[in-house]
């Protein structure tokens, strides 16, 4: 299929971060036990997850449009304007 285009695709170095954090939080839930580990922690546990399978990464969607960069205007070369 290719790398993904979309404004939402994650670099491939984001995945692998994302797969093995994800994997550190899945073994913990594993090593505690599903019964007595907090529903809370399985959240981050499968963002994570989804985030290394898919490439797209719901907290950084969200951060990206709390967090706009500001553009500044440009003129025909594609340089900032002074």
């Amino acid at each position: 299929m290719g790398r993904s285009t979309s404004r939402y695709g994650i670099s491939p170095a984001l995945r692998a971060l994302f797969l093995f954090a994800g994997s550190v939080l899945w073994v913990g839930i594993t090593l505690t036990g599903f019964r007595v580990v907090s529903w809370v922690l399985y959240v981050p546990a499968v963002f994570f997850s989804f985030a290394a399978i898919t490439g797209i990464c719901p907290g950084l969607i969200l951060a990206r449009l709390i967090f706009r960069e500001k553009t500044l205007p440009r003129d025909s070369s594609g340089l900032p304007k002074a």
